[in-house]
C-alpha cells in the first residue's frame, strides 16, 4: 500500500470554482507555494490533514466539505468513482471503492454489516492526530454523490454518526436528508441495507471492463511490491474487529496454506505473533485518537480478551498508559 496520498487536480479547480485562492490554502496549511504546479501532487498524512483544516479556514464556509465532495459532472471523476458508478450496484459500487482505494493512499474504507443496517467508515491508517471535519464531510458526501447517481434517486442515509461536537446540524440533516448523531463513537455513514442492494442504473459492464482491468492490474503490481510481512499486517488490520485473528485466517485471505505462510515468514525472520503485536500497535494508535472510544471498546476492537491485557501491552510499546498517551495528543479538532 501507498504511504502518501495523491492529490487529484480536480481539486484544485474545484476550490478556484469556489472562489478559495489555492495558493493561499497552501500558506495557510504551511504546504510549498509551488505544490499545486507539480505533474503528480503527493502528501503525506500529516500534510492532507493540513491541507484540509486550511480549506476550511480560507473558506470561512462549514458546508464546505459537501460541496467538494458532491462533484456532479463525471468527466472529473477518476478511475476509481468511475469504477464505482459503472458497477452492478450499490455494494458492488461500495466494495470496489474499497478495493481500489488504497492504491491512492494509506486509507481504508470499511464496510460493516448488522442487522438490517449498513455502515460505511473511512480510517487513516498512518494517521498522528485527528482526521480533520471537513475530509470527513468530503468523504461522506462522496459515497452518497455516487450512490444518487447510481441509483437514478435521492437516496438517503439511515443516519449520519459525527464524533465531533454539534455544529451546524441543519446544514447536514439538509444535505443527508437523515438524522444526524453527533458526539458519537465513530465517523459512521449508515444506510438500510436493502438501499445497499439496490442495483445501479449506470451499470455499463463494457466501460466497466475497460477501467477495472487496470485497476486490478495495477493492484497486483502494488502487493507484489509489498513484503510479505506488509501484506499480512494489511490484512491483520482489517481482521481485527473483537477478534484475534489466526494464521489460518490470513494464508486463506494470502491464498496459500498456512504451513507456507509459517515458511515464507521465517524466510523473512519474523514470526505471525510479532506481525499480530505490530498492527495491534499500530491500530491502537488510530482508534485511541478516536476521542468517544472507551478504553475498553477499544480493547475489544484490537481483540483483546479485557481492558488490562490491552493496558499492559501498550504500556510496553509505548512506555505509558493508553490514556496518557492520548492526551499527549493535539485536542479535536471541530468546526
Amino acid at each position: 500500500m501507498t504511504h502518501l496520498f495523491q492529490v487529484s487536480r480536480t481539486l484544485v479547480r474545484r476550490l478556484e470554482e469556489l472562489g478559495i485562492p489555492p495558493v493561499s490554502v497552501l500558506h495557510q496549511a504551511n504546504l510549498p507555494p509551488r505544490l499545486f504546479e507539480q505533474s503528480k501532487i503527493w502528501m503525506t498524512t500529516e500534510e492532507m490533514f493540513s491541507l484540509y483544516d486550511a480549506i476550511y479556514e480560507i473558506s470561512g464556509d462549514p458546508g464546505i466539505g459537501l460541496k467538494l465532495g458532491s462533484e456532479e459532472r463525471i468527466e472529473r471523476y477518476d478511475p476509481i468513482a468511475i469504477a464505482a458508478v459503472y458497477a452492478r450496484s450499490f455494494r458492488d459500487a461500495l466494495d470496489r471503492m474499497a478495493r481500489y482505494k488504497r492504491l491512492t493512499c494509506p486509507e481504508e474504507i470499511r464496510i460493516a454489516e448488522r442487522g438490517d443496517e449498513c455502515a460505511v467508515q473511512f480510517m487513516w491508517l498512518l494517521a498522528e492526530t485527528t482526521e480533520p471535519p471537513t475530509l470527513i464531510d468530503i468523504c461522506f458526501a462522496w459515497v452518497v454523490t455516487v450512490g444518487r447517481r447510481g441509483i437514478g434517486r435521492d437516496i438517503k442515509p439511515l443516519r449520519v454518526e459525527f464524533q465531533r461536537p454539534e455544529a451546524n446540524r441543519r446544514l447536514y440533516e439538509r444535505h443527508f436528508g437523515c438524522p444526524v448523531k453527533f458526539g458519537a463513537g465513530r465517523n459512521k455513514l449508515v444506510f438500510r441495507k436493502e438501499d445497499i442492494s439496490r442495483p445501479f442504473l449506470t451499470h455499463n459492464p463494457d466501460l466497466l471492463e475497460l477501467v477495472a482491468p487496470q485497476l486490478e492490474a495495477e493492484l497486483r503490481r502494488q502487493t507484489s511490491d509489498q513484503s510479505l510481512k506488509e501484506q499480512v499486517k494489511g490484512i491483520l488490520k482489517k481482521l481485527l474487529a473483537g477478534q484475534r485473528p489466526r494464521l489460518e485466517d490470513v494464508a486463506l485471505e494470502l491464498r496459500v496454506s498456512s504451513r507456507t505462510l509459517q515458511r515464507r515468514l521465517l524466510e523473512e525472520e519474523i514470526t505471525f505473533q510479532i506481525v499480530v503485536e505490530e498492527a495491534r500497535r499500530e491500530m491502537a494508535k488510530h482508534y485511541l485518537l478516536q476521542s468517544s472510544l472507551e478504553l475498553n471498546e477499544t480493547a475489544y476492537l484490537l481483540g483483546y480478551e479485557d481492558p488490562n491485557s490491552f493496558i499492559r501491552a501498550f504500556h510496553k510499546w509505548e512506555g505509558a498508559s493508553p490514556g496518557e498517551w492520548r492526551s499527549t495528543r493535539r485536542p479535536y479538532t471541530t468546526v
